[in-house]
This record gives structure tokens, sequence and C-alpha cells, in this order.
């Protein structure tokens, strides 16, 4: 196993590059950029995350355009994904704009989702949700994802937990930016450690959305 050092400013360089110009002429002329400076280090993350939380998948740097507006080729991210559940689970990022960690689910079926909102309105399973998610907002996490403008059919407008049931995905995040940990092997110790802090967030949705 290769040893996790960090990501180097030459990945951000990088990003920062491919967002000017998202050509196959720049990518195969900075290929060997984006394998040693951005999927090496991010598959040595991972690979060291693994005996706790699981494999990752490592995301293609291919966009699918096949349905999309937006022709460019490339991502202008590099993610990696461990999965618990469908569509559940831990991720983690860089891009030009930094080092990025987050939880969520980032889909659900109909059936999935009736069910995480069952528990959601439940007075036992609800209010533990809102501590988990109000313990690591007030940690620096940003929650995020999918929302409906209104209350979900079924559901009170006024319900106290009406925020969390109008997400139709939800994700928490947080941010290291440019922070000078993030081109250190130290940066491994912190992603554990958010990951572990998030862990009652995606065993929550796990237990009640079917994972």
């Amino acid at each position: 196993m290769v040893s996790f050092d960090g990501f180097p400013v030459a990945a951000l360089d990088f990003y920062d590059d491919l967002e000017l110009d998202n050509t196959k002429s720049f990518w195969t002329a900075h290929k060997d950029t984006y394998d040693s400076a951005v999927k090496a280090p991010m598959t040595a993350l991972v690979e060291a995350l693994e005996p706790e939380f699981g494999t990752a998948k490592v995301f293609r740097p291919y966009r699918d355009v096949r349905f999309a507006k937006d022709k460019t080729p490339y991502k202008t991210h590099q993610g990696a994904f461990v999965a618990c559940g469908p569509s559940t689970g831990w991720y983690v990022q860089v891009s030009a704009a930094g080092v990025r960690v987050g939880v969520g689910f980032y889909e659900a079926s109909s059936p999935r989702l009736a069910s995480l909102r069952a528990a959601m309105a439940d007075d036992r399973h609800g209010p533990r949700l809102v501590r988990i998610v109000r313990k690591l907002e007030r940690a620096g996490w940003e929650l995020g994802g999918e929302t409906l403008k209104t209350a979900p059919r079924g559901y009170d407008a006024e319900h106290p937990r009406i925020d969390l049931l109008r997400h139709r995905s939800m994700s928490l995040g947080r941010s290291y930016g440019f922070e000078p940990v993030i081109h250190s092997p130290e940066l491994l110790d912190l992603v554990r450690a958010d990951w572990r802090a998030a862990t009652p967030f995606v065993r929550w949705v796990e237990e009640f959305g079917g994972g």
C-alpha cells in the first residue's frame, strides 16, 4: 500500500487549469499530472481508510454528456465514495476549491424515501436525527441536498421537522479549502475523524432507509 502524503499543490493547479480549458487536448497533455497529483493520492487516502469504512469507489474523471447541455468532457473534481447502503455513505473530494468531506444519501427510490420520511416524522426516531444533524452543524458541517419547495404529500407544513421532511436527498459536508493540512499526511487523520463523527448520520439513514 502506498502511503498518503496529502494532495500536492499541483492537484489544485490542475483543476484550476482544467476549469479554463476543459478539452481533450488539455487532458491528454496533462494526464500525467492527473495520475500522479490527483488519482494516486486519492487512491492512497481511501485505501488507508478502507480497514475501518470499507472499499471506496474512486470515480472516473469523465462526465456523462449524453443527455447534458454542458458537453465539457471532464469533471472538475475528483471524488471517492464508500457505500454502506443504496446511494448512502461517506465521501471525499479534491478540486480547485481544495478538499471537502461529506456523508449522506444522494438519491432514494419512492419506497425508500417514504420509509425515511416516516422515521423523520416519528416522535422517537425523528428527534434523534435532529440531534445528530444539529451536533454536526455546530461542529462546522453544512446540511445540503435536494429539497421540495412545499411539504411532501401527507405531511403537515407545520410539522416540527418539516425542514428535514422536505429533503429528497440529504448530505452533510465540510470543507478544508486551501488549508495547509490538505498537503500533508495529517489530512488522513482529519478525514478519518470526520467520517467517524458523521457515522451516526450514515447509520440512521442505513437503519431507516433499508440500507
